[in-house]
């Protein structure tokens, strides 16, 4: 079992104060992982402090300088991928070879990109006789969740850095390692102290985040509940925020489209880190005349899911991450069968490992657009079927939900998927199975919050715009 017990404040791995811990368990063995320290709101205090008191020499750097911090700290992780990959696999249960691609060398991309961005996205430009500069809104209180450690952190920790802001950051305490990791990569690179703070904790020490008065700008991802709080604590003190929310995106697939195509992206999807994705697609949205073929495919499509041990190169699917997330959605499956809806896949009593935190992938067919479970967000390995009689009635039902965080259109006729895609309430719509970009902003409507991650929308988030008035005359002499 590893031991977190150390915050990093002012550049040095500091003893938690605190005798309060969070127990971590190997999502698929069970056995103790971690125990991680609750930050205490002296922690909070202390790693504000040293951020507040690096900011004015980390903002008067050239953004230049501060890239080249950003990809020396890339360049640390680099030396850290398999361990990385195998931290994750265990905390969360994403198979091995997915969590290296996806959740440590896609986010060192990211770190990479994200520096290479910076100059051109932070330039000052000219409108008119006013100059338009970017100033970096201060310290920033960045908390993340446990689906995908690293890469969460990095949408927000190298995005406020290039843009010249120091950050606290609280990461999950279910998901403590690559926090550790990123804490040393940041010493290793050189990072001047102060500028990126890491206090481990549970919700108390991110609420203590949320309301220190030094704190400049929230960026938060997690629950929507939550995000509410959040908010409203910012407004009290006009702070700005960030919110990455939840989601319940629906993929609707025209009569003519490609039904093997549609099956694989939805399940691909859906059951992608055992459904533990706010943007999965997790509402398959057909025509009724379709149902039985679409039923087939899924049901054939779910059967080659194999459900094991993230460290088995033959696993598709691993574990949940704790068991209390287990059990809830175990219960929105049996609430589900209640219900009457056609069980096409899995349910609350298909096998599954007797240890670990494992669901079966599980697809529930017929289900009513307004009931709970094609409503609410489960966070877990379970899709729901929908059948619609008209297209107009196929975009009122992906729009039917207090989210709009992502979405999916497939049609023959791309210009076809298109002019669905443009009716979609969301954040982030792909039409016919086209690739996740990385440069483009991700964030949504509604429920699904507030601001965008990703490329130079990422960084601008972090900018407060100054415009700066000069003479006419002057501006002619320059001209």
């Amino acid at each position: 079992m590893t031991a977190y017990q150390h915050h990093l404040i002012n550049g040095l791995w500091t003893q938690a104060q605190s005798a309060d811990n969070t127990r971590v368990n190997d999502s698929s063995s069970e056995a103790e992982l971690a125990l991680v320290a609750h930050g205490t709101s002296e922690e909070i205090d202390l790693a504000v402090q040293a951020a507040k008191n690096a900011f004015a020499s980390w903002s008067a750097l050239p953004v230049s300088t501060r890239a080249d911090f950003v990809r020396g700290i890339a360049d640390q992780l680099e030396e850290h991928v398999e361990s990385l990959a195998k931290g994750i696999a265990a905390e969360v249960g994403m198979p091995f070879k997915l969590s290296q691609r996806i959740q440590v060398q896609a986010p060192i991309l990211a770190w990479r990109s994200t520096a290479d961005l910076a100059v051109d996205c932070l330039a000052d430009t000219r409108v008119g006789n006013s100059t338009i500069t970017h100033v970096p809104v201060g310290v920033v209180g960045a908390i993340t969740p446990w689906n995908y450690p690293l890469h969460q952190i990095t949408g927000k920790v190298a995005a406020a850095l290039v843009a010249g802001c120091t950050v606290v950051l609280k990461p999950s305490e279910l998901a403590p390692c690559a926090s550790r990791v990123l804490g040393e990569a940041a010493l290793a690179a050189g990072l001047p102290a102060g500028v990126l703070n890491i206090v481990l904790g549970d919700a108390a020490t991110g609420q203590a985040l949320v309301e220190h008065p030094d704190v400049a700008l929230l960026s938060f991802t997690g629950s929507t509940a939550v995000g509410r709080r959040i908010a409203a604590s910012a407004g009290q003190a006009l702070k700005r925020v960030a919110l990455e929310l939840g989601g319940k995106s629906a993929c609707i697939a025209t009569a003519d489209a490609p039904a093997e195509n549609v099956v694989r992206q939805v399940v691909g999807s859906c059951f992608l880190n055992s459904g533990q994705s706010c943007n999965s697609l997790t509402r398959l949205v057909v025509p009724v005349a379709l149902y039985d073929t679409y039923r087939t495919l899924l049901a054939e499509a779910v059967a080659r899911l194999t459900l094991g041990d993230p460290m088995d190169p033959t696993t598709r699917m691993g574990p949940l991450v704790s068991a209390a997330h287990r059990d809830r959605v175990h219960a929105v499956i049996v609430d589900s069968e209640s219900r009457g809806f056609d069980l096409i896949a899995g349910g609350s009593q298909a096998p599954v490992p007797e240890t670990g935190y494992y669901i079966a992938p599980t697809v529930f067919g017929r289900v009513t657009p307004q009931s709970a479970l094609a409503q609410q967000e489960v966070f877990g390995p379970v899709l729901s079927l929908i059948t619609y009689e008209t297209e107009q009635q196929a975009v009122e039902i992906a729009n039917g939900t207090a989210y709009g965080l992502a979405g999916a259109v497939w049609a023959a006729n791309t210009d076809h998927a298109l002019s669905l895609a443009l009716q979609l309430r969301a954040g982030q719509i792909d039409v016919n199975g086209a690739p996740y970009n990385p440069a483009a902003p991700f964030g949504g409507f509604g429920d699904s919050g507030l601001g965008r991650e990703g490329g130079t929308y990422g960084i601008e988030e972090f900018v407060e715009l100054r415009a700066i008035q000069m003479p006419v005359a002057s501006t002619k002499e320059k001209s």
